[in-house]
């Protein structure tokens, strides 16, 4: 593995790579569990509900909340990362909680179905199916409608993407108020500048890529090219704000970059950081300072977009 400047802070996952290959990620998968840690904070409400999915199976979602929200309060889907083969591991769940806390809000932790077994377009659906859930449960559950946002990292910055496009596609009653996209994964065409020049930075790479490819989307003509590559949809008009973050020393980096200037295209607004000496997955070290840095800034961008929600409701 080459040398690049990423802060020490981020160690030991600024030397690690992980192994990738079918028979590590079905043993892998074995052994993934939810941390205790999500049930650990006495100021935080965690309910579980098992929904239907695509194609009527069943998939699992954490609702997380303080205890102190108001009766009815906003939302933020959460999609994890993992590559579309593992589950979240603990910074996802300390996230959620950080987001859920700070961003006085509920969030709707969403257990999509994992590839081999369930490969593309089953993840794209399950979130998908996980969105107009919520919304039609929004009452009983105590979201407002009106204020439902969608946010991921990676492979779940994917997700959140592609949420947003079926949404817009179908004409779903449910409309993402914004999106909040942490070094997504956007180009199924694989031909980027950072592409090409990160193939083995650590936590994740084009090399990984490639391998994980035949793993999570052995068939693409079961799924529209919008939603394995959003960066390729027809229009990107029509979708909700975002906040996007990239890390420095990403093959995902320029996915980031090009998804920004899409929707800046279409006259969307967008909130966008290069987050300098990262590597993608950075803030898998919770407490490293730059980690906590961005997670301020995701949370701040959550509370004013939700602000500004409720503004234009009053206002009508």
């Amino acid at each position: 593995m080459a040398k690049y400047p990423i802060s020490k802070e981020f160690f030991p996952f600024n030397l690690f790579v992980p192994p990738m290959s079918r028979k590590f990620v079905l043993t892998a998968q074995k052994f993934m569990k939810t941390p205790r840690l999500l049930w650990q904070d006495p100021d935080m409400d965690i309910q579980t509900h098992m929904i239907t999915g695509y194609q009527g199976g069943e998939i699992k979602v954490y609702i997380i909340a303080p205890k102190d929200l108001p009766a009815v309060a906003p939302c933020l889907i959460s999609f994890h990362g993992g590559g579309f083969v593992f589950e979240g591991y603990n910074s996802h769940y300390r996230m959620a909680m950080a987001y859920a806390k700070e961003g006085r809000c509920k969030i709707v932790y969403v257990c999509y179905r994992l590839a081999p077994k369930y490969p593309f377009p089953f993840p794209q659906e399950d979130c998908y199916a996980a969105l107009c859930w919520v919304y039609e449960h929004a009452a009983e559950l105590g979201i407002d409608p009106n204020r439902i946002a969608v946010g991921g990292d990676s492979a779940g910055g994917m997700l959140a993407v592609t949420t947003c496009l079926m949404a817009r596609d179908r004409n779903a009653k449910a409309k993402p108020l914004f999106q909040i996209l942490v070094y997504p994964w956007l180009h199924g065409r694989n031909n980027s500048e950072s592409y090409h020049r990160y193939t083995d930075t650590p936590m994740w790479n084009s090399s990984l890529s490639k391998k994980v490819g035949p793993i999570i989307n052995p068939d693409p003509s079961l799924t529209p090219l919008a939603y394995r590559s959003p960066v390729e949809a027809e229009s990107h008009a029509n979708l909700p704000p975002a906040y996007i973050e990239v890390a420095e020393f990403d093959c995902l980096h320029d996915d980031g970059v090009l998804y920004a200037k899409l929707l800046r295209d279409t006259g969307i607004e967008v909130e966008f950081h290069e987050v300098k000496g990262t590597m993608h997955g950075f803030d898998t070290v919770f407490n490293a300072p730059t980690s906590q840095k961005m997670i301020a800034k995701r949370i701040a961008y959550m509370k004013t977009a939700f602000a500004f929600g409720a503004s234009m409701l009053n206002n009508e």
